[in-house]
């Protein structure tokens, strides 16, 4: 494994602590999708820009990639990884993680990417809301992507001690 694409069910996961840990522990380069997607003021960067920037990741020998980006990315990502870390854990396990994540780095005033910072406004309310994304990516992603995924050499994670054991083997 010297490409591995790490994707989650929804926001909480673990996706991005899971594919630093991977990088890290098999000294991989390691790339964050958000980083590429959320410019300064959270504008969204063009697509086109997106995959030139990350053109010569993919062309590379080894990396690891947090997130997918279906949307600007199309299956890119997914068809050059050797490996593709599904992490598709309960709602009991996510969604705490979600709002504790959350609210530390609000009140912290955490820079997450491009000098932008968690809004509590963005997080809760609007049609945008983190909460809602992550729900409705949740149940939406476990419908889809086994069918989606049948194609690609997936590790499908349901459980925090399948991750653990999963970070424990990776050589």
């Amino acid at each position: 494994m010297r490409r591995i694409a790490v994707i989650a069910s929804a926001s909480g996961n673990g996706k991005t602590t899971v594919g630093r840990a991977l990088a890290e522990r098999l000294s991989l380069p390691f790339v964050e999708l958000d980083a590429l997607v959320h410019g300064p003021d959270w504008e969204e960067t063009p697509d086109e820009d997106v995959r030139n920037q990350l053109a010569p990741v993919l062309a590379g020998d080894s990396w690891v990639i947090d997130g997918n980006y279906h949307s600007k990315l199309g299956n890119s990502v997914l068809r050059r990884a050797d490996a593709i870390v599904w992490l598709d854990l309960p709602i009991y396990v996510w969604f705490p993680r979600l709002l504790v994540r959350t609210f530390r780095r609000w009140y912290r005033r955490e820079e997450l990417w491009n000098g932008n910072r968690e809004e509590l406004r963005g997080v809760f309310w609007g049609q945008d809301s983190l909460i809602v994304w992550a729900f409705r990516s949740h149940f939406r992603r476990r419908k889809t992507w086994p069918k989606t995924l049948a194609e690609y050499p997936v590790i499908r994670l349901r459980s925090t001690e399948a991750v653990e054991r999963f970070l424990e083997s990776a050589e």
